[in-house]
C-alpha cells in the first residue's frame, strides 16, 4: 500500500510504502491526480515565494514606495498573461461575462494558495472575497502590520477582468492598508452594467 508526501529533504513528491521505503517520482507522467493537485500548489507557493522575494529585493534598495510602483507595474502586466492563458486552458471566449470572470477566478495561482470565495449575488455581479491570504497571514505569524496591497490589488484584479471582458469594472470593497472585515482581507467586486450586458 502507498501514501504520499513531501520529501523534506529534496521537495519532491514521493510515494511511500508502508514500510517506509521511498519511491521517487521519475518525470511528470508518474504522477497520480492527487499528485498533481498537490503539485499546482506547489507551484504556486513557489510562485508567491518568487514574488515575495523580488519585492524584497526591490524594497531593500529603492524602498517601499518604489517597489510597489514595480510591483503595479509587472501585477499589470502578469495579469494579463494569466487571464489570457486561463482563457485558453478553459476555452473561454473573449467577453464572455461575468460568468467566464467568476471561472477563470477559480484558476489563478491564488486559487491554489489561499482560501477564497467567490459569490454571485445577481446576474451582473461577481464579488471575490480572499479569506485567507498566505501573504497577509505570514505577516500577522511575524507581528506586522499588513501589506499594503491595494493599488497593487487594484491594478491586478481591474486588468485581470478587463482582460476577461474589457466591458467588466472592478471596484475594491476592501484591502489593506483600508479596513476590512475579520472575514476577509480583501474583497473586490466585479460588475457589468444592464446596458452592457
Amino acid at each position: 500500500m502507498f501514501s504520499f508526501c513531501l520529501s523534506p529533504a529534496t521537495g519532491l513528491l514521493m510515494a511511500v510504502l508502508t514500510l517506509g521505503r521511498y519511491i521517487m517520482l521519475n518525470t511528470k507522467n508518474d504522477l497520480t491526480r492527487e499528485q498533481a493537485i498537490s503539485l499546482l500548489e506547489n507551484f504556486a507557493k513557489r510562485w508567491v515565494a518568487h514574488d515575495g522575494l523580488w519585492f524584497l529585493s526591490i524594497e531593500k534598495e529603492h524602498g517601499i514606495e518604489d517597489a510597489i510602483v514595480h510591483d503595479i507595474d509587472a501585477i499589470s502586466k502578469f495579469s494579463v498573461i494569466e487571464a489570457k492563458r486561463i482563457m485558453k486552458f478553459l476555452e473561454l471566449p473573449v467577453g464572455g461575462g461575468l460568468d467566464a470572470l467568476a471561472r477563470a477566478l477559480e484558476f489563478r495561482l491564488y486559487a491554489f494558495l489561499n482560501q477564497q470565495e467567490v459569490l454571485r449575488p445577481d446576474k451582473n455581479t461577481v464579488i471575490l472575497h480572499m479569506n485567507n491570504c498566505r501573504v497577509q497571514t505570514a505577516r500577522q505569524r511575524k507581528k506586522l502590520t499588513n501589506f499594503p496591497c491595494k493599488p497593487v490589488g487594484e491594478a491586478e484584479y481591474s486588468f485581470f477582468a478587463s482582460t476577461i471582458d474589457p466591458r467588466i469594472k472592478t471596484r475594491c470593497i476592501a484591502c489593506p492598508p483600508d479596513p476590512h472585515p475579520p472575514e476577509f482581507f480583501c474583497g473586490w467586486k466585479f460588475t457589468i452594467s444592464e446596458e452592457n450586458a
